[in-house]
């Protein structure tokens, strides 16, 4: 689901037991360092405020910010909150399962109605 797009990048919900976004260009490119100047700071912008409002809504273990791109060759970034307690902590979220989660967080719908709030103002 589509909670933000402008005329560079969008960002997307990735269905999860955490709080994980994604930032896509909306043209195809390969790699960051092929996108326009333009592109990179719209994602660089989009990246910092959302890491920094899931910390300030989530107060998580951590923040991952990933880009892979090997079966999906379209610039994209994954930001998540990860805590202890999620179900892969302290893999990844492609990693090895280590327990079954044990999570009791605010509302994911508010804080994505409230991030695209912000971003709008961009």
């Amino acid at each position: 689901m589509t909670i933000y797009k402008n005329d560079f990048i969008n960002i997307q919900i990735e269905k999860s037991e955490i709080p994980w976004l994604k930032i896509f260009t909306n043209e195809t490119y390969k790699e960051f360092s092929h996108c326009p100047k333009e592109i990179k700071e719209q994602i660089l912008t989009a990246l910092d405020l959302i890491e920094k409002e899931m910390i300030e809504y989530f107060n998580p273990e951590k923040i991952n910010i990933a880009s892979f791109g090997n079966y999906l060759p379209h610039v994209h970034f994954h930001i998540m909150a990860r805590f202890k307690e999620d179900s892969y902590f302290p893999e990844s979220m492609w990693g090895v399962k280590q327990r079954e989660a044990d999570l009791n967080l605010p509302s994911f719908d508010e804080f994505y109605k409230k991030i695209s709030k912000i971003l709008q103002k961009l």
